[in-house]
């Protein structure tokens, strides 16, 4: 266990090393997300794509209201009344987990989280258990970048994970109900002091992972405010896109930004040139009738100017602007390819076939496998296990072991399906040539078992599936 002048020492370290990064992920956020004080934008197409690219993740990883997972056993149960029940009790199980994320905010918080992946690469999503009395068990939060410090483990993952947040007296009492504040008695008429506090979660070999709650006193030693142990780390960190030796991801926003600069300043400059196409630039002799500060250009004016003198006279525009639209073009294209906007937007083709959404499919898992399988790993794997955990504890969920049978995450996302179904498609095409070669063909399949392989790859419900017949009954 760390003392609080450990945690806050490993703190300021951690800090320190992720220093570096914070202009580059503000200069991110200012081009794709801009806050309200940012500087005006000029080109939106990186903010639309950005908020593309994150609802897209949500609906193809874990559509709301949808069941984007399941459970099966971690090895394969023989057929029979055993397989049956184990088989039942990981259902049930699913189906509650999916009824508390229905009831939760988790589609809210996830697609914020996801909105801070696309743009810094690396995004954190708390985990916690409700109060008793709340619709749900779960409580989902999208921690800010900017309050959260990480460290990378020997697994690989970010599973040291480091918040600074600054709370009132009253918001700390009521977020550790145990923690004990000893602060100056303060004027009735004042404001509630902002006190810093630092949550840390590490793991702990033989606690699983180990919670502390640390109040920073500044000048003051620090203070111990709350202390734990959980079986899954409640912060749930997760990154866009890693290299090797760097701790914090990388995320398209970063990658496309140089485009993105490009296009803002393109698209500044071509209003800069509509203002002077609209007013135009003038020029006039200093005749002393003519007064500059008095004309006004809307139509139907009248200005005055000195007899033989030339008056308000137009200057031509130095050149042509319109080589400025062939850049911007190719500018946004980029910028829309580098955060996959071209590839998840909905097809404009009426009536695809089959085969077509098939290989539209394939093309989309070929290009984005890898960052969907990094999400599954360090995302979707580690959230359904801590959500397990929180209803395991409450009495909600049975411990998933059966018959020493422990449960597996199975996908069941749209982007899973389409693996889903190419496989059934491959199985089909060989159930088909099998049955043209005739009855001793076959006679080597297994109709029903094949059936309940495409039952099982495709998502039909159980329910609709009879129970294999036991033949080996006397």
């Amino acid at each position: 266990m760390m003392t609080p002048e450990q945690i806050l020492a490993r703190h300021e370290r951690a800090l320190a090393r992720r220093r570096p990064l914070e202009g580059r992920w503000q200069d991110c956020y200012d081009h794709a997300l801009p806050a309200p004080h940012a500087a005006p934008l000029f080109d939106a197409t990186a903010a639309d794509a950005a908020e593309q690219l994150a609802a897209s993740l949500l609906a193809e990883l874990a559509p709301p209201w949808s069941r984007w997972f399941g459970l099966a056993p971690a090895r394969k149960v023989s057929e029979g009344p055993a397989a049956q029940e184990v088989a039942r009790l990981l259902e049930a199980a699913a189906e509650t987990l999916q009824g508390h994320l229905d009831r939760s905010n988790f589609s809210l918080e996830l697609h914020q989280a996801f909105l801070e992946l696309v743009v810094t690469g690396t995004a954190v999503l708390l985990v916690e258990e409700a109060p008793p009395g709340e619709t749900s068990a779960l409580r989902f939060t999208a921690v800010p970048l900017r309050e959260t410090v990480l460290e990378e483990g020997p697994s690989g993952r970010l599973d040291t994970v480091f918040r600074a947040i600054r709370l009132t007296p009253a918001e700390i009492r009521a977020r550790w109900p145990g923690a004990q504040l000893v602060l100056p008695r303060q004027d009735g008429n004042e404001a509630p002091p902002q006190l810093r506090v630092v949550e840390a979660v590490w793991p702990d070999p033989r606690a699983g992972h180990r919670f502390a709650v640390v109040l920073d006193g500044g000048e003051s030693a620090p203070e111990l405010l709350a202390e734990g142990r959980f079986a899954e780390n409640p912060f749930i960190a997760f990154r866009w896109l890693k290299v090797p030796g760097e701790t914090y991801g990388r995320g398209p926003v970063a990658k496309a930004l140089p485009d993105i600069r490009t296009a803002n300043k393109v698209v500044e400059l071509i209003l800069k040139n509509a203002s002077i196409a609209a007013t135009g630039i003038w020029q006039a002799e200093d005749d002393g009738v003519l007064n500059p500060a008095t004309i006004r250009l809307v139509p139907g004016a009248i200005i005055p100017k000195a007899q033989g003198s030339a008056g308000l006279t137009p200057l031509a525009a130095p050149g042509n602007f319109d080589v400025s639209q062939l850049i911007l073009q190719d500018l946004r294209a980029r910028i829309r390819g580098a955060l996959l906007a071209d590839r998840i937007e909905a097809s404009d083709k009426v009536g695809m076939t089959a085969t077509e959404v098939t290989a539209r499919s394939a093309i989309s898992i070929r290009l984005l496998g890898a960052i969907y399988g990094r999400l599954q790993a360090e995302l979707l794997g580690p959230l359904v296990a801590r959500c397990l955990s929180v209803l395991r504890r409450r009495g909600e969920v049975p411990s998933l072991l059966a018959d020493g049978q422990e449960a597996r995450l199975v996908y069941s996302s749209p982007l899973a399906r389409v693996q889903a179904r190419a496989d059934a498609s491959d199985t089909l095409l060989f159930l088909q040539a099998a049955a043209g070669l005739g009855a001793e063909a076959r006679a080597v399949l297994d109709e029903p078992a094949a059936a309940r392989w495409l039952a099982r790859t495709l998502g039909a419900p159980p329910e609709i599936i009879r129970p294999p017949v036991n033949t080996n009954q006397e």
